[in-house]
């Protein structure tokens, strides 16, 4: 048998293959993990299915607002007509524990407006009157959101409600994930939840409404879809998916502390990823000239 060592000319072919490879490359082009905050946290290449970072990635929380997607990705795929009008009624007074709404009672607007707004500045009266125009009403949009759940693979996720403002409303980041790549297949909720306002006819008032995530109105992120959230129990929540360095990302932030936490995480991701990409094409430039 015979023996690699460092002076063999093998030992130094198979030194230098290791060097020129792409695992040792990528290796090479490590960068510390991002300081983000937030509790649960999980950024994957979408073209991949790659897990760039995680943490607590498979622990399900409450999830706030991040519940309209399903909600809007339900009332979509049921072909319900978006032209429809639906009045806001007294039911749906009982989400104003998430907030002031600018929606009164009494307007009528159209379904694909309540989408909209749902969706783009995370009107919670907005989604309860979706859920309570959906045939068979609430329990059966819950129903549907819980299964279209279980047909995602979604094992750790149960809706309570269409706002969000449910605790019970539940599931892990990687759940989320999913639903986020699922959500970003339809046109009208890569729109809706992408605009950066809108104004809408509130009983013959023009009430203009702007987009909760900072990040739309910033000429450097090409956003493809997005939602944002937050209840006590939830904290600040994120999920989006974006083109971050020629790359499709799905980036989860869960349960961040202060107002500009989750916005600040996806941020130093954002830098974090940047970073790696140009010091992974420093490294195959340098070994590529030697």
């Amino acid at each position: 048998m015979r023996f690699i060592t460092a002076n063999t000319p093998l030992a130094w072919l198979a030194m230098i293959l290791s060097i020129l490879s792409p695992a040792a490359l990528a290796a090479g082009a490590q960068r510390p993990a991002p300081d983000v905050r937030s509790e649960a946290v999980l950024v994957i290449d979408a073209a991949d299915d790659s897990v760039l970072l995680a943490r607590n990635a498979d622990i399900p929380v409450p999830i706030a607002s991040i519940t309209k997607l399903m909600t809007a990705l339900v009332v979509l795929e049921a072909g319900l007509p978006r032209d429809e009008e639906i009045r806001i009624t007294t039911e749906d007074r009982a989400t104003n524990v998430g907030g002031p709404s600018r929606i009164v009672i009494g307007a009528s607007l159209t379904r694909g407006e309540l989408l909209h707004l749902a969706l783009m500045s995370s009107e919670n009266r907005a989604a309860h009157a979706l859920g309570r125009s959906f045939p068979g009403g609430m329990p059966a949009i819950l129903r549907s959101m819980n299964a279209k759940a279980a047909t995602l693979g979604m094992t750790r996720t149960r809706f309570a409600d269409t706002t969000g403002l449910s605790s019970s409303n539940v599931a892990s980041p990687a759940d989320l994930a999913k639903l986020v790549r699922e959500a970003a297949r339809h046109r009208l909720i890569r729109e809706y939840s992408t605009d950066p306002d809108e104004t809408v006819t509130v009983i013959r008032h023009q009430v203009e409404c702007r987009n909760t995530n900072l990040l739309v109105r910033k000429p450097e992120w090409d956003i493809q879809i997005q939602k944002t959230g937050y209840t006590q129990a939830a904290g600040r929540c994120l999920v989006m998916q974006a083109t971050i360095d020629d790359r499709p990302i799905v980036m989860v932030l869960l349960n961040s502390f202060g107002k500009y936490t989750r916005t600040a995480d996806a941020i130093r991701i954002r830098r974090w990823m940047e970073e790696r990409a140009h010091q992974s094409v420093q490294l195959a430039s340098s070994h590529h000239a030697t």
